[in-house]
């Protein structure tokens, strides 16, 4: 039989491969860029805040409603505002450039895995990462975890062409400069925590291996000239024009536990969103905090289906380390490198503050364990084609098919919704959840699967392929063919994903309820939003017009509200009422069926719009 060799493998073409992972992101990314539109939450808050930018030409401070808002770093705000500046005020454009960076995440796996693994291993690790379920689902709104992900990605990759040049006494810097310019991209991007898991990479690998003198290698002098141009003027620019002042103190209503007497940008980004942050003490506590083993199930969850496949590269990982099997050094490095990225980034997120989608950067990670040893399998290894013939026969296949089994019943049994009902009429309210960012997904029932009937036979029907066509395939030793099917299965089931949220997007989203508001919108016009910005901020960005908040000075508008030249938004239940009754018109979206017969007291109330549990009502 002939030997299979990781370096005769880097030498096999490209070009289908790269094709391939083109054409499912053209699928699954592009495809689905138009719908459905933009979430309330962060994923219009951060669009708007890009949308902003552009109407004040002020790219240094992010404001949202006119407000300062230094809750993140401002690279995302920076390529959704280019886009709209290139292709006019839409949700799709300011969602393009994140696409954009999907692709490169996508064929940056790619690159860093036909390193590690060959060819196919890259191809593999960029399809697991294109095919699997976390990926795909924190990139349907618009947080930074991805970019920080591909930035991670990078920054390995250039790392390791780094200490090659450097312990062949390389004249070539490139790779430690551009290295240095992807941290100052990721710091942008996500904070401190861009220049954190790079340099400790770094770090951890050289301590590993034992090649700290490589340091002493690098142009480190003008590698940091190279961070501190790209990454400083924004930061200083920022502390400049927002310089501390006077914070309300105890006994102001305004006041929070622990707020300083005088602060600005620099307290507010960066001793509180980042140090108060990660010990779960920031000001304010907007966010949910996931269980330590919620956290690292999801971890393991969110690389689905192919988490099946880790078991397998987990104990050639051990082996390899141990050195109880003989590899190329090439293996060697692959292995340390990813167990090194996985560990640092999950164990950093396991001490501090914790979200679903914050152990993103540490996916293409696992993504290239499971596709170098996919790729290993393919090269007539034994050991590993028995693991995943057992995997598959013992979890993937008996999963796959209980999943088209429940999700094949309720497309066929589900009750067929009312005519007049609509999809908030069948779901339960669990806003406890509501600060999780897949929290909506606890007030989903059985009654209300008959409206996701389409995306529940796509998903039975794929499943199939997932689980019974790949073991098929596998059982008679064709490896390639079965990794193949699962991918192709895997776009089906996201592209369900996608049309599930479209047909849930009333709930979590206002942008018909907005664009009805728009279309008889008037510049004296206001609208008014009952209770905080997060749940109905797509007003913002549809209606093109500010918004006052009945109750809302709380959270993410909190802060920047303190500032002496913020407008005037906020109201309370009595200056609703007082302009309820006055001459201006109102459009008021609520969530309260009880503000009708209240506001009936103090003048005319008319309906004129209804969807996803939410009211639009008028004075005229």
């Amino acid at each position: 039989m002939k030997s299979f060799s990781l370096k005769q493998a880097a030498r096999e073409p490209q070009t289908r491969s790269i094709a391939a992972i083109v054409l499912a992101w053209l699928v699954l990314h592009i495809g689905c860029l138009f719908t459905p539109g933009l979430l309330d939450d962060v994923d219009s808050i951060y669009i708007e805040v890009a949308r902003e930018m552009n109407l004040r030409h002020d790219y240094v401070t992010p404001f949202i409603d006119g407000i300062r808002f230094f809750d993140k770093p401002p690279l995302m705000y920076w390529m959704a505002a280019a886009s709209m500046r290139v292709f006019g005020p839409h949700d799709w454009a300011a969602r393009l450039p994140l696409s954009i960076m999907v692709l490169a995440l996508f064929l940056s796996v790619y690159f860093l895995g036909k390193r590690f693994w060959g060819e196919r291993g890259g191809f593999y690790s960029a399809l697991v990462t294109a095919t699997s379920v976390g990926p795909y689902l924190f990139t349907r709104f618009y947080i930074p975890d991805i970019m920080n992900a591909l930035w991670m990605t990078f920054g390995v990759h250039l790392a390791l062409i780094a200490f090659d040049r450097a312990e062949t006494n390389s004249p070539d810097k490139k790779p430690a400069w551009a290295f240095a310019a992807i941290m100052a991209l990721n710091l942008l991007t996500k904070g401190l925590i861009g220049i954190v898991f790079p340099l400790g990479f770094v770090v951890f690998y050289l301590f590993a291996t034992r090649k700290l003198n490589l340091l002493f290698k690098l142009p480190l002098i003008s590698s940091i000239v190279i961070f501190l141009t790209i990454a400083l003027p924004w930061h200083i620019l920022a502390a400049l024009r927002n310089p501390a002042i006077a914070m309300p103190q105890a006994g102001s209503p305004l006041y929070l536990p622990g707020l300083p007497a005088h602060a600005g940008w620099f307290w507010f980004y960066v001793i509180n969103e980042h140090f108060m942050r990660f010990r779960g003490l920031r000001i304010p506590h907007d966010y949910g905090q996931l269980p330590i083993p919620l956290f690292w199930l999801m971890f393991i969850l969110w690389l689905a289906p192919w988490t099946v496949f880790l078991p397998a590269a987990c104990i050639r990982a051990w082996q390899v380390l141990r050195r109880k099997i003989k590899v190329e050094p090439q293996e060697h490095e692959a292995t340390l490198s990813l167990i090194l990225w996985t560990g640092m980034i999950i164990g950093f997120f396991t001490l501090s503050s914790r979200q679903e989608y914050y152990s993103l950067p540490a996916l293409p990670a696992l993504a290239l364990l499971c596709g170098g040893s996919l790729a290993l399998a393919d090269g007539r290894r034994p050991l590993l084609r028995r693991f995943e013939r057992l995997s598959t026969e013992w979890y993937l296949l008996p999963l796959c098919v209980l999943i088209a089994l429940i999700a094949g019943y309720f497309a066929l049994t589900a009750p067929q919704p009312p005519a007049a009902a609509t999809l908030s009429d069948v779901l339960t309210s669990n806003p406890d959840q509501y600060n999780l960012a897949l929290g909506h997904l606890y007030d989903l029932t059985g009654r209300a699967m008959g409206f996701f009937r389409l995306p529940l036979a796509l998903v039975a029907i794929s499943a199939l392929g997932v689980g019974p066509a790949s073991w098929w395939y596998r059982r008679r030793g064709r490896t390639y063919a079965a990794n193949i099917v699962i991918a192709v299965s895997m776009v089906g089931i996201l592209l369900a994903v996608h049309s599930g949220l479209a047909r849930f997007y009333p709930i979590i989203g206002s942008k018909e309820l907005a664009l009805k508001i728009e279309r008889q919108l008037r510049p004296n016009d206001r609208v008014v939003l009952d209770g905080e910005l997060t749940s109905g901020s797509t007003l913002l960005f549809y209606t093109r017009h500010p918004v006052s908040l009945i109750n809302g000075r709380v959270n993410g508008p909190w802060y920047g509200s303190l500032w002496p030249d913020s407008p005037n938004i906020f109201e309370t239940e009595d200056s609703l009422r007082i302009a309820w009754a006055g001459p201006q018109r109102i459009f008021l979206l609520t969530y309260n069926a009880e503000r009708i017969p209240d506001l009936r007291r103090f003048g005319p109330v008319s309906l004129i719009g209804r969807e996803g549990g939410k009211m639009v009502l008028t004075n005229r």
